[in-house]
């Protein structure tokens, strides 16, 4: 078993954090900034699942709040500021959930499946909870249909990805003992 002492963890953790956060703000150029695209495959939400898996919950939930609003300051305001403020809460959920799932279940292959659908779905209630309020504070509604349409219809493509990527990547990072069995 590797056995690592608690300063190099946690050295090992903010280093694994800062290849995500970095990952956060670059995947997005792959998707040629069009937006239709980005909000299909949700670039962002794969360095945020995986930094879950990789650093635990804490560093993951600081990595998911952080990379939208940073994005969203460094790039000429993309994702917009509303959009960044909902994500911000979603992928910290993301964080959160993903690393406390993956640190209580058998280590199991079935299980890093659970995980990653668990965070999907909370991070997602979490993110449609955010736009109500936002939307409530500016008068608007935030409808059923708009939920349906941002968190699922739209994103299914990046569910895919998500769901095909992440458990390949977590079992690949187990085998080369960057997570801990």
């Amino acid at each position: 078993m590797y056995v690592v002492s608690e300063n190099k963890a946690h050295i090992r953790n903010l280093t694994y954090a800062a290849i995500c956060l970095a990952l956060c703000l670059v995947l997005p150029f792959l998707t040629g900034q069009i937006p239709q695209i980005g909000s299909a495959l949700c670039p962002m939400h794969l360095p945020v699942l995986l930094a879950g898996f990789v650093c635990g919950p804490w560093w993951a939930a600081a990595v998911g709040f952080v990379a939208p609003l940073l994005r969203h300051l460094t790039f000429g305001g993309m994702p917009p500021i509303l959009t960044a403020i909902a994500m911000a809460f979603e992928l910290l959920t993301y964080g959160i959930v993903s690393g406390l799932l993956y640190r209580l279940l058998p280590k199991k292959t079935g299980y890093i499946y659970l995980s990653l659908i668990g965070a999907m779905i909370v991070g997602r209630v979490v993110w449609g909870v955010v736009q109500v309020i936002i939307l409530g504070l500016s008068g608007s509604a935030f409808t059923w249909a708009a939920f349906w349409a941002g968190a699922i219809a739209n994103a299914i493509p990046g569910i895919i990805v998500q769901l095909v990527l992440i458990p390949l990547l977590v079992m690949a990072l187990k085998k080369a003992r960057i997570i801990q069995k």
